[in-house]
């Protein structure tokens, strides 16, 4: 239990000390995120404790007592590339392994633990230059992005606080309550120009101003950590690799605005961030930087977690505050914003999970190395999650500003061979498509809301002349009329509506009328709509009518250009190679094949539901699709 202020920063000081130390020396750091863990990380680190054991390189009393500066063994937060793991840093050489399973384990401690030379078998393979690479920081993917509050990647120890205090972490907490008044603060966050990073780029510092100057005895803090965008996974990635980052950002947080009670609502399906975020919780307590009377300064501060159920709308604030009440998660209208009436009906500050990572960073390296990094309006980094056909996907941070090019073609190292870039989805289901025209803008939150797009949370999704563009808009659009709450009737009509006329343009159904009736249904719950979630859920119709259209007109022409609606295709049966067995027409449905024994069979292409079974059934290949 630290019992002072100077306490706090001689602990500090001797971390830092320790974490010299350590890294001259040899540490295994094994990741544990949901990716690698997913993998058998976990396997993997049981087995470096039992064969480091035995081989008489820990200490043989039990780990859990053992001191960090005894145990070489650590667990590290995702690197970004969870498709490769497990992995397995090794400092201080800096052999970065993958794919690494229990069976290596034996191998990498008889080579490279005591002989201090690298597995090469197992080294990182860059899918760029399909090089092995002998450290995360000679790979493609590391080398061209920006790291701000990801730093230390791969090295950092997910699960102790003394490693994060080593790092510097705490130090701001110290600092705002030794040295610094609430306004002081927020004219710190003010003049950084952090922007809200759940996806609406509203100023930090203006809404923590507005929860400050609320009058109530009562305050409440909370941290947005829903994530319910399908493939995004930025905040689960900090969650699990750095929870003390957050952590600390919203106890500066209910320092400034005077809240006493914060509440991180963190989605039930991140089982992992949970366990990470609460363990942060317990050790800070237990070193009296979070409870009553931190460090003697008089201020009191908790802060609870509260699992979220999965629902997408509970991303908007209101609806999120409804959950944590015990209610139904549904929106209400603003104003009051929950910066004068959140929960219970007292003065709220919600911030996303990424905003509050940037607090603590800003106020202990000042606002000048901040704006180093980012454009003029949007200042600092941005986490994305890339996915699609690249040569590298995964979780990627990168100063606002940069283009789609870079992301793709640089940090990604581009498409897969064969594909040809389309569009890209930006900002999650309720993103735009944005073509290849758009490749070189800056992607900073003015840049992307002139193009009809938005940063939203983070998802970056790459689409290939392979995909067709009703169908992403299909797509995206069952997912969010899936989420709608229910409570408008715009949303939760219009977005039926527009999706049923979406399924009829991939069915080969759809008339000139409905193409004029989808534009004007999207306009409408776009204007109309209560909240967030119904405002944004025509986008990617919005932006696909708009750059895309002349797939809509193809598809009213009977065509679909990339090939991928199989209504526009028959099933037909190869006469030549058809022998007559029968054995596609006994497996088909709806009766739709017939045809004699021993002579080729036909298909009715008016009861064929194109399910393909048929296709499978048939062991001669006499059924193909055209």
């Amino acid at each position: 239990m630290l019992n002072s202020i100077s306490e706090a920063l001689q602990f500090i000081e001797l971390q830092k000390e320790k974490r010299k130390e350590k890294l001259s020396k040899l540490s295994i750091y094994v990741c544990v995120g949901t990716g690698c863990t997913a993998k058998g990380a976990l396997k993997v680190y049981e087995e470096f404790q039992r064969v480091l054991l035995r081989e008489g390189l820990l200490n043989s009393v039990k780990l859990a007592k053992i001191e960090d500066s005894e145990n070489p063994l650590k667990k590290t937060g995702c690197c970004g590339r969870c498709s490769n793991g497990p992995l397995v840093n090794i400092l201080p050489h800096g052999y970065f392994y993958s794919h690494v399973t229990v069976n290596d384990v034996e191998k990498i401690v008889e080579k490279t633990i005591k002989r201090g030379e690298p597995l090469e078998e197992l080294l990182l393979i860059d899918p760029v230059t399909n090089d092995r690479v002998r450290s995360l920081e000679d790979s493609t993917l590391y080398k061209n992005q920006n790291f701000y509050i990801m730093e230390d990647i791969g090295k950092c120890e997910c699960d102790s606080i003394e490693d994060y205090m080593a790092r510097g972490g705490y130090s701001s907490l110290i600092k705002v309550l030794s040295q610094m008044q609430a306004d002081e603060i927020i004219e710190m966050i003010k003049n950084a120009g952090l922007r809200g990073r759940g996806g609406g780029g509203f100023p930090t510092g203006l809404k923590w101003e507005a929860a400050k100057n609320s009058k109530s005895d009562v305050k409440f803090v909370v941290c947005n950590g829903d994530e319910g965008d399908p493939g995004a996974f930025m905040n689960r990635t900090l969650l699990e690799r750095d929870p003390h980052l957050v952590l600390e950002g919203m106890i500066i947080a209910g320092y400034t605005i005077g809240a006493q009670k914060a509440y991180a609502y963190i989605r039930a399906e991140y089982p992992i961030a949970i366990q990470m975020f609460q363990k942060a919780i317990d050790d800070a307590k237990k070193l009296g930087l979070l409870g009553e009377n931190i460090l003697q300064t008089g201020f009191s501060f908790d802060v609870e977690i509260k699992e979220g159920a999965g629902a997408f709308v509970c991303g908007e604030e209101t609806a999120l505050l409804a959950s944590i009440e015990g209610k139904r998660g549904m929106p209400r209208p603003r104003p009051p914003f929950p910066a004068q009436s959140g929960l219970w009906g007292y003065p709220t500050l919600i911030n996303n999970v990424e905003t509050y990572a940037n607090i603590s960073r800003i106020i202990r390296d000042g606002v000048e190395k901040y704006r180093l990094l980012g454009t003029e309006n949007s200042p600092g980094t941005k986490m994305f999650s890339v996915t699609g056909p690249l040569k590298v996907t995964g979780i990627i941070e990168v100063e606002f500003g940069t283009t789609l090019r870079k992301i793709i073609y640089e940090i990604c190292g581009g498409l897969l061979s064969g594909e040809e870039f389309k569009a890209v989805q930006i900002g999650g289901p309720s993103g735009a498509c944005l073509s290849k025209e758009f490749l070189d803008m800056p992607l900073d939150y003015d840049t992307l809301k002139s193009a009809d797009a938005m940063v939203g949370s983070g998802g970056i999704v790459v689409i290939t002349k392979r995909t067709c563009m009703v169908e992403v808009a299909r797509f995206f659009l069952d997912f969010t009329k899936r989420e709608s709450c229910g409570k408008c009737i715009p949303c939760r009509e219009g977005t039926m509506q527009a999706y049923n006329i979406l399924e009829k343009f991939t069915q080969a159904k759809a008339t000139k009328e409905d193409l004029e009736n989808l534009e004007f249904l999207a306009n409408l719950i776009k204007k109309t709509s209560l909240c967030g979630l119904g405002k944004t859920a025509p986008n990617p119709i919005l932006s696909t009518l708009k750059l895309f259209k002349d797939e809509y007109l193809a598809h009213l022409n009977g065509v679909c250009p990339s090939g991928t609606c199989v209504s526009f295709k028959k099933y037909v049966v190869n006469e030549q190679l058809c022998k007559g067995c029968g054995l596609c027409a006994k497996s088909c449905p709806q009766n739709a094949i017939f045809g004699e024994r021993g002579k080729p069979y036909k298909i009715d292409q008016e009861k064929c539901i194109k399910c393909g079974l048929c296709v499978q059934k048939c062991r001669f290949k006499a059924i193909e699709m055209i």
